[in-house]
C-alpha cells in the first residue's frame, strides 16, 4: 500500500505542473459513456498509466477515461480504479479539480475496497489518504507532508446539490428546498473531489446527486468516484448512501456502472434517508 501512495504522490507532482502548463482544449475522441476527453484527461491517464505499471503489487488497472481493464501484475495484490483528473471542464477557468483513485482486492466491487485516495488541485496541493481512518497530507516543498486527521460533525452546515434541477423528482426538490430554508449555506462548484473536499474540512453537511429523470440511474460512476468517496466519508464517521441505503451495498456489474448517492453527516443523511424511504 505504501508503495501507491508513493506512486500517487509522484503522479500528483507531474499532474499539478500538467495542470499548469498544459493544454485545456478537447481532443478529437471520447471515453467509453460519450464524454469528449479534454487533452488533460488523456495525459493524465497515461502519467497515472505509466507509474502504476511499474508497481509490483499491482494487479490491474482499470481508468474512467478506458473502456476496459488493464492487467499490470499476474502476483499483484490490488485493484485500482481511478478517475485521472476529475473536473478537469473547470481548469480553463482556473476552478479547482481532482483526482481519485478507489483501491480493491480480489474484484472490482463495493464489498471489495481497502483503500480510497482522493487528491485535490487548487490553490493547493492536498491529498486525503482513507484506509482505517481518514488523513490529509499537502504538498509542501516538492513533498506531501501529513497535516492532520479529519473527523466529520454529526451535523454539518453546508449543501452541495447536484444533476440537472429540473429533473428532479418533487420530493427530492422539497428536501433541498427544505434543506436551505434551515439555513444550511450553497457549496457547489461542479467539481466532486473540492465540494466533497470542503464538506469534509468544514466538519459536514449534505452533498448529493440523486437519480433524475434524464438519468434514472445517477450520473457518477461507482468504482471511480462513489465507492472511494464512500469509504472516506464512512471512516471520516460520515455516511454514504443511494437513497435507500449504504453505496457501499450496491452491486456492480460494469465498470463503468453509475448510481444515485448522497454523502455528508449522519443528520443530513438520515434526513435523506427518511425522505426517500417514504417516497421510493
Amino acid at each position: 500500500m505504501q508503495e501507491i501512495i508513493k506512486a500517487i504522490e509522484e503522479a500528483s507532482i507531474k499532474i499539478k505542473h500538467l495542470i499548469e502548463t498544459g493544454d485545456t482544449g478537447k481532443s478529437q475522441s471520447e471515453n467509453s459513456t460519450g464524454d469528449t476527453q479534454l487533452k488533460l484527461d488523456i495525459e493524465s491517464d497515461e502519467i497515472i498509466e505509466n507509474i502504476f505499471s511499474k508497481i509490483p503489487s499491482i494487479k490491474a488497472i482499470v481508468s474512467e477515461e478506458q473502456d476496459s481493464i488493464k492487467n499490470i501484475n499476474e502476483n499483484g495484490e490490488y485493484l485500482i480504479a481511478y478517475d485521472p483528473l476529475d473536473g478537469s471542464s473547470l481548469v480553463d477557468v482556473n476552478l479547482s479539480v481532482g483526482s481519485i483513485y478507489g483501491i480493491y482486492k480480489n474484484d472490482f466491487n463495493a464489498k471489495n475496497i481497502v483503500a480510497s485516495i482522493y487528491v485535490v488541485f487548487g490553490p493547493r496541493v492536498e491529498m486525503v489518504v482513507t484506509i482505517d481512518d481518514v488523513k490529509m497530507y499537502r504538498l509542501l516543498g516538492g513533498e506531501f507532508k501529513f497535516i492532520q486527521n479529519i473527523k466529520l460533525n454529526e451535523k454539518g452546515k453546508l449543501n452541495a446539490p447536484g444533476s440537472t434541477q429540473n429533473c428532479w423528482t418533487p420530493f427530492h426538490k422539497q428536501l433541498i428546498d427544505d434543506i436551505f430554508n434551515d439555513g444550511y449555506r450553497l457549496r457547489y462548484s461542479g467539481g466532486m473531489v473540492p465540494d466533497l473536499h470542503q464538506i469534509l474540512l468544514k466538519g459536514g453537511g449534505l452533498f448529493s446527486y440523486p437519480s433524475t429523470s434524464d438519468r434514472p440511474k445517477g450520473k457518477l460512476r461507482q468504482l471511480f468516484e462513489v465507492f472511494p468517496f464512500a469509504l472516506t466519508f464512512e471512516k471520516a464517521g460520515g455516511m454514504a448512501v443511494d437513497g435507500e441505503k449504504r453505496v457501499l451495498e450496491v452491486p456492480t456489474t460494469h465498470i463503468h456502472d453509475t448510481t444515485a448517492c448522497f454523502f455528508g453527516s449522519q443528520v443530513e443523511i438520515n434526513r435523506v434517508l427518511e425522505v426517500y424511504r417514504k417516497n421510493v
